[in-house]
């Protein structure tokens, strides 16, 4: 799925016969599914190593492994020929002598381009992050399913949605793509939040229910509070609120936000009423690392120890997870991410001309899956930690797949009846 993706499904959708493009190149589309489902397998069976076997040598296992897959794709490579489309072109004396400039210099063809990135890509990829990536990250960081467990109903989910790829694939061979992935990020839209909380009812009930009976509330001076975004891990938020967020924050226990006077020190009220109980959280800017530490490990004994009197589970309890619901829901994200995923690749090879092709369609793909959708988890996890609601972070993948809904139904044509364009 990397810098190859756009000369594989390429190479495909030119060698596939008219009226059958989009089926035939959503079997490379499935076949992220099952790298996934072989990556998920791969990492549980290294998970089992003890933590310093893991950190020393395991690691380096997957890496081993994909040796095995590098060789049966240097195989195929030697198997492969140039597409009709490509030859043709070639012996015409029409291919680009400058396709970066021809793809990007090019007014009309920079517009096309653009247009691909916010009215497809940026829309089907967070539909992809959300639905299988921040999933994850959603059952084990925040609701504190066991690791293991996690990894498995996504598994699940990936088996039962992969086939899917293919599926949809062909239907928009029959009635196009662009309905179906900008229907599917409508249906992201629409149902993320329902979803996301249903998994949180048949995932940790214990969470729902402390929820309702004894609220969090974060009280801050405003200006002590920053937004947590942290794309690159290298940031120390240190201040007396962002401390006690981040630390209800990867709790996943949900919080309010209340103002407290300017240079106070945040503090955490768990309950109601007379019975809240108040945990103060520290300054730490100015301490030195081994005080800082010491301050932090005080402060999350004292927080963890009123969240376990007021019910907040510490990790969820795995003899209360219903896993049917749990898979089946986790199923719809990835039927979710197969509506738009499969569909995709055929309409952005069917946008642009053969002589840049590659070119034009590799850089909306991955800008679109590299920055809109790679930045979601930590947009999401910024978002909560500044709302202190376990759902906000949704909004990110909500807002972008809307706004690719609304441009790519605006300004972009379907493709699925028209020949390649030369």
């Amino acid at each position: 799925v990397g810098g190859e993706w756009g000369g594989a499904v390429l190479l495909v959708a030119e060698h596939a016969e008219p009226g059958r493009r989009g089926f035939h190149v959503s079997l490379v589309q499935a076949g992220v599914g099952v790298g996934l489902l072989l990556a998920n397998g791969v990492f549980m069976l290294c998970s089992k190593l003890d933590e310093a076997a893991f950190l020393s040598w395991g690691w380096r296992v997957p890496f081993l492994l994909s040796i095995v897959l590098l060789g049966i794709s240097v195989y195929i490579r030697l198997q492969l020929e140039e597409s009709p489309a490509f030859v043709q072109i070639r012996a015409e004396g029409k291919l680009a002598k400058q396709p970066l400039k021809e793809a990007f210099a090019n007014r009309a063809n920079l517009r096309l381009v653009v247009l691909a990135l916010l009215g497809a890509t940026a829309g089907q990829a967070v539909v992809w992050y959300g639905g299988q990536f921040y999933a994850l990250f959603f059952l084990e960081k925040t609701l504190q399913v066991d690791s293991a467990a996690a990894n498995l109903i996504i598994a699940a989910a990936l088996l039962i949605g992969t086939p899917f790829f293919i599926v949809f694939g062909a239907w928009s061979d029959r009635i196009g793509r662009k309905p179906l992935v900008l229907g599917g990020c409508v249906l992201a839209a629409l149902t993320y939040f329902p979803t996301f909380k249903a998994i949180t009812h048949f995932a940790n009930p214990a969470l729902e229910r402390a929820v309702a009976e004894a609220p969090v509330r974060v009280l801050a001076d405003p200006a002590d509070c920053s937004l947590q975004f942290d794309p690159v891990g290298k940031s120390a938020f240190r201040t007396s609120c962002d401390i006690a967020k981040t630390a209800l924050a990867r709790a996943g226990v949900p919080y309010s936000n209340e103002a407290a006077p300017a240079g106070s020190v945040a503090q955490v009220l768990i309950g109601s009423g007379n019975e809240a109980k108040t945990v103060a959280s520290f300054a730490g800017s100015a301490l030195a690392e081994a005080e800082f530490k010491s301050s932090a490990g005080e402060f999350n004994a004292a927080l963890r120890s009123a969240l376990d009197t007021a019910g907040y589970p510490a990790r969820a309890d795995m003899s209360q997870v219903n896993y049917p619901m749990v898979v089946l829901l986790c199923a719809w994200l990835v039927l979710l991410v197969t509506m738009v995923y499969g569909p995709i690749a055929a309409w952005l090879v069917e946008l642009f001309p053969t002589r840049i092709r590659y070119t034009s369609m590799s850089l909306p793909y991955h800008l679109g899956n590299g920055w809109f959708g790679g930045f979601l988890p930590v947009t999401s996890f910024a978002i909560v930690a500044a709302t202190g609601d376990i759902y906000a972070g949704l909004w990110y993948p909500i807002v972008v797949a809307l706004a690719t809904a609304l441009i790519g139904a605006l300004f972009l044509r379907e493709t699925h009846r028209s020949p390649l364009p030369d």
